[in-house]
């Protein structure tokens, strides 16, 4: 089963959250619901960037590999990806 590692925003340059799921279009939704305090609280509902891994393991070394990465690190990942910051919903596999 494939799982994803992910990142949400709330505008282009703003506050992001990272993440990962096994069903990303659901967790996705959970977001853009109000069911993470996190994400509600600072409105981070923009899928800017995912990759997918071929299992648990993978996507939890990524995941947490880039909960430590410096702030600049993660927004060069998602420009290179998206440059405009637009949502990425309709891409999910």
């Amino acid at each position: 089963m494939a799982h994803f590692v992910y990142i949400l925003a709330s505008r282009p340059g703003g506050a992001i959250y990272i993440g990962r799921s096994h069903d990303l279009r659901a967790r996705v939704e959970a977001h853009r619901a109000g069911l993470s305090v996190h994400t509600s609280k600072y409105n981070i509902r923009t899928l800017v960037w995912f990759e997918e891994h071929p299992d648990f393991e993978s996507s939890l070394r990524r995941e947490r590999s880039m909960k430590g990465w410096r702030r600049a690190w993660k927004i060069q990942l998602i420009t290179q990806f998206n440059p405009n910051w637009m949502d990425m919903t309709h891409a999910i596999p």
